[in-house]
Formats: C-alpha cells, sequence, structure tokens
C-alpha cells in the first residue's frame, strides 16, 4: 500500500503564489511518474503537470510559464511551485503517483487539498 500527503493548500490572491508537497509513504521500489491534478466545482479532473522518475515535466497549457512542478527521490516528494495564481486556478488540488512494485506499476491519489484565489 502506498500513502500520499498533501499539504500546502489555502486561500491566497490574485497574482500570489503557493507551493504544494506531496509525500509518498510504503512499499515500492521507484515511483515512475508523480503529478498534480486538479478538479473545480462543476468540471472534471485534469493534469497540471507530471515529473517522471527521469526528470522530465509535462504541463496544463494553462499553466506553462506559471507553475513549476519538481521531485525529490530520496525524500518521495513532489513539489507544484504556483505563481502568478488567478481565480480560474481555484480547484481542489490531488497528488497522483505510479510506484513501481515487483515490476509492475500502480496508480494511487491522495485526498486532495484546497487551492482558493481570490480577493
Amino acid at each position: 500500500q502506498v500513502r500520499l500527503v498533501e499539504s500546502g493548500g489555502g486561500l491566497v490572491q490574485p497574482g500570489g503564489s503557493l507551493r504544494l508537497s506531496c509525500a509518498a509513504s510504503g512499499t515500492f521500489s521507484s515511483i515512475v511518474v508523480l503529478a498534480w491534478h486538479r478538479q473545480a466545482p462543476g468540471k472534471q479532473r485534469e493534469l497540471v503537470a507530471s515529473v517522471s522518475s527521469g526528470g522530465s515535466t509535462n504541463y496544463a497549457d494553462s499553466v506553462k510559464g506559471r507553475f513549476t512542478i519538481s521531485r525529490d527521490n530520496a525524500k518521495n516528494t513532489v513539489y507544484l511551485q504556483m505563481n502568478s495564481l488567478k481565480p480560474g486556478d481555484t480547484a481542489v488540488y490531488y497528488c497522483y503517483a505510479e510506484p513501481l512494485r515487483q515490476g509492475r506499476t500502480y496508480a494511487y491519489w491522495g485526498q486532495g487539498t484546497q487551492v482558493t484565489v481570490s480577493s
């Protein structure tokens, strides 16, 4: 079993910054993919950013140039630095991980952390 613990959400004014963290614990040899998704009220969950074990990153067009995803493999932790936040970024942000165990990957989600951008 793998546990994902998120932190760093909250209320911020437009133009402000927040940093989300997600720490993974459990039994696995490595984590192939770490990512952040988000879901706004009345909308489908969408990928925000992902980072592979090799460091390759992928971003949604709506956050390119404003958000930065990074990972610390020694700590099994993924971060999402969010700058120049907009009201449209308001959503519940979910951590996602694909750990590798006995030659197979599995999908795990965190419980989510609320990010609200409002004046």
